[in-house]
Parts: structure tokens; sequence; C-alpha cells
């Protein structure tokens, strides 16, 4: 941490780096960091709320509060893999530690989400949608959101950079777990055999904790807090030691 500390400059220049690249060649640019999860959100009420016809009270607060979740963790964690070889000349002619590119990508991937924050906060209001003291706790939300993804990402990279087929499986592992996720249906209507397999998602805990201040109004209970933070703290010493074990080879894949 000290070292990527030194290098807080570099960081930051990645981070801004990455802002203006995502949206370089964009009419509207960074925009369209508030416009996709809407439009998401107007696809999900049409296909799920209108035509599926499930009962959730103000569908529309609940879908965006998942897609915004969802498209920071799958957007950070896709950078995050690629980081490496992006920066291959970078990687390999500066005496820089290799982590600032990936943890770069996930804090880009912060900065777009909370960019993206302010047309939920309007569509709360333009709903009708308490405005509760538990909206407070959204900074402590996004942070283990941010470290969960962070040990994902220092976790893959290393493994993206040594094979090039595991940024195709984790694509599909993203996509199996979009679903297994409820993200845009309640957990309601998984059928009682498949419950399980929902309520033991890590991905489901994290989202819960961003989701819940949001929509239910209040910060979630205590013994999910832990199992949060347990699974964000696990997640995070994971990718950090398996980073740290790969990072002497990464320069000689990328």
């Amino acid at each position: 941490m000290k070292e990527l500390f030194r290098y807080r400059d570099l960081v930051g220049y990645l981070v801004l780096r990455d802002l203006k690249v995502r949206y370089r060649r964009s009419v509207i640019g960074f925009l369209w960091t508030m416009l996709q999860p809407l439009l998401m959100m107007i696809v999900m009420q049409l296909v799920f709320s209108a035509i599926f016809r499930f009962k959730i009270s103000n569908y529309p607060v609940y879908a965006l509060a998942g897609i915004l979740f969802w498209n920071f963790f799958s957007q950070s964690i896709v950078t995050a893999m690629n980081s490496l070889r992006t920066n291959a000349t970078l990687l390999t002619k500066l005496p820089v530690p290799k982590a600032v590119f990936p943890v770069a990508s996930i804090l880009s991937g912060v900065v777009n989400l909370i960019l993206a924050l302010p047309p939920l906060l309007l569509l709360l209001i333009a709903t009708g949608h308490p405005l509760r003291p538990s909206l407070l706790f959204m900074p402590v939300a996004v942070l283990l959101a941010g470290l969960f993804t962070l040990g994902a990402g220092l976790l893959l990279s290393p493994l993206a950079a040594f094979f090039s087929d595991v940024v195709e499986l984790v694509n599909v592992f993203l996509t199996l777990s979009m679903y297994l996720t409820p993200i845009f249906y309640p957990m309601s209507i998984v059928p009682e055999q498949w419950v399980w397999v929902v309520r033991f998602n890590p991905i489901r805990s994290v989202l819960e904790v961003f989701r819940d201040p949001i929509y239910l109004g209040k910060i979630p209970p205590m013994s999910h807090l832990g199992v949060t933070l347990a699974i964000t703290v696990f997640a995070l010493v994971v990718g950090i030691l398996a980073f740290r074990r790969s990072s002497d080879r990464i320069a000689f894949y990328v």
C-alpha cells in the first residue's frame, strides 16, 4: 500500500486517461455514464414489470440501483483484467508497481459509479420515493463494493495476462452471475429449489448492502454487514496475495 501511495500521481493519471479514452469518440461523452443505466432501467421496466408482470413497488428505483452496481462490478473486472496487457509498454519500461494498473482500473470504475448516482437521486425524487437518512450510508456501501471488486480484479488480472482465455471465461462467468444475482428481479420469484444458489452468491450480499439504503431506506442489519465485510476482506486478501505471488512474472507475458 505504501508503494502504491508513492505512485498516487501515476494512479491519478491512469484514472483520468481511462475516463478520457472511454468516451473519446462519443458525441455526449461522459453523459453516457448517466444515460446508459437509465436506458437499461427502461428496458428492464418494459420486460420484467410490464411483460412478466411481477409485483414490486417502485421497480425503476429497484432496477436502476441494481444496474448501477452491476455495471460498476462487471466493467471494472473486465478493465482490470485487460489493464496489464493494455499498459504493457509502461509496465515493461518503467520501474513502477504493477498493481497500479488494476488499481487505477477499479478507481476509474468507482468514479463512473459516483457520476452515475445523481440520475438515481433524481429518479428517487421524481417517483416520490422517500429520501431517508440511510442514504448517508452510501459512501460505506461504495467503499465495500470497491474493495470487493478490487480483490477480484487483483486475482484475475495476472491470470488474464498469463492466459488470454481467462478473459473469455470470465465474461461467460459474469453473464451467468448476472442472472444468479437479483439485479433486476426480486428473490421472491426464484424457484424454491434454486433459492440457495442466489442466497449464497457473494455478489448478492455486496449488492444488497449497496441497494438497501436506497431502495428499502434502511441500513442492512449488522449480521448482513458482518457477512459482507468478511466476504470483502477475504476477496481482498486473496487478490493481494495472488497478485503479489504473480507480480514478478507478469512482465514476461504481457
